[in-house]
């Protein structure tokens, strides 16, 4: 089926000739992840629902699948900057095999063919390492040793790391971008891509807005009117190009702090070259039912009981604007 878009593309570079709208020319056989906090939840509930789709995966600051079990209790004792009971990963992986055995995701072997790359700030105190280490333990069983690599060695605090964007690396305030001289998007990139080709350092392509609600349709109650997808010049020109998803974390919607994340994580800086287009969905802020105050993905329940699987609200919305991106035509 196909969607019209409507968006704004916002022109990188002033006063350049105007070209014919461009049909974007997306493969979409395999994709890439990435999420920080809540988003790194989301993007590990995406990567396990649909492993057959997603290969590649980055994750900052997360713990393991399902880990909140459908409860915001559970969530706030056991899987952000408190444990006060253990992670329990036989119970976790179980509820895997059965939503799996359910077709409820995608079957776990496909797991083996991943690449996962996962971060923890060594000053991080608003998720404890021991959640990311049973994230790591969790792919370590399902994907293989081989596939996984864990940094945990960076003194960065809760916040996505780059080379000199943000604000400073120990300080874990708004928009969540850390200038730590470390470079999360290219590390990651450089583990899950075999070749991948040199930074830019200025962006040259194009940050679009684009209708979550129309896209997504009543899935995407839960997001935002619009989200933002960053276009390279080449991905423009009509050149055949791949796609990368990237989670938000709490208070770091746009709603929170603009395009910030959409501008400052470095992943675009990665993409021009690469010919990859990024997708940054959005959430919205909600005080009432269903409650989510600071903006965060769904990752304990409050979008429903199948929040981490493929029949979850939030997953749907993002798979049908993913999907879509192959009927837009962009403005050069």
């Amino acid at each position: 089926m196909t969607y019209k878009l409507i968006c704004l593309a916002l022109s990188i570079s002033a006063g350049s000739v105007i070209a014919a709208p461009q049909k974007l020319d997306l493969s979409l056989e395999q994709i890439s992840v990435s999420g920080l906090s809540s988003g790194g939840y989301m993007a590990n509930q995406f990567h396990l629902a649909h492993s057959d789709w997603v290969t590649k995966i980055g994750i900052i600051a997360a713990g393991p699948y399902y880990c909140a079990q459908g409860s915001i209790k559970t969530a706030l004792e056991q899987c952000v900057n408190q444990v006060l009971s253990p992670i329990d990963l036989n119970h976790l992986n179980s509820v895997a095999n059965t939503y799996a055995t359910e077709e409820k995701i995608s079957p776990l072997t496909n797991l083996k063919k991943s690449k996962v790359w996962l971060f923890h700030g060594a000053n991080d105190n608003k998720v404890k390492q021991e959640v990311s280490d049973a994230l790591y333990e969790q792919y370590v069983e399902l994907a293989g040793k081989e596939n996984v690599k864990y940094v945990n060695d960076q003194a960065a605090s809760h916040l996505f790391p780059t080379l000199s964007e943000g604000s400073d690396c120990q300080q874990s305030v708004s928009p969540y971008i850390g200038n730590c001289q470390y470079d999360a998007a290219g590390e990651m990139f450089g583990y899950l891509f075999d070749d991948f080709a040199v930074r830019v350092d200025t962006p040259q392509g194009q940050i679009v807005e684009l209708d979550q609600q129309q896209l997504g349709g009543e899935s995407a109650s839960t997001l935002a009117d619009l989200a933002y997808a960053y276009v390279p010049k080449s991905c423009a020109a009509g050149e055949s190009c791949s796609l990368h998803i990237s989670f938000h974390g709490c208070n770091q919607n746009s709603q929170s702090v603009g395009t910030q994340y959409a501008q400052l994580s470095g992943l675009n800086n990665w993409a021009d070259n690469n010919r990859m287009v990024v997708l940054y969905p959005q959430t919205k802020n909600s005080t009432f039912m269903p409650l989510n105050p600071q903006g965060c993905w769904d990752w304990w329940g409050y979008t429903g009981a199948e929040y981490a699987t493929q029949q979850g609200q939030q997953i749907q919305a993002v798979i049908r604007m993913a999907r879509s991106l192959q009927h837009y035509s962009i403005q050069q």
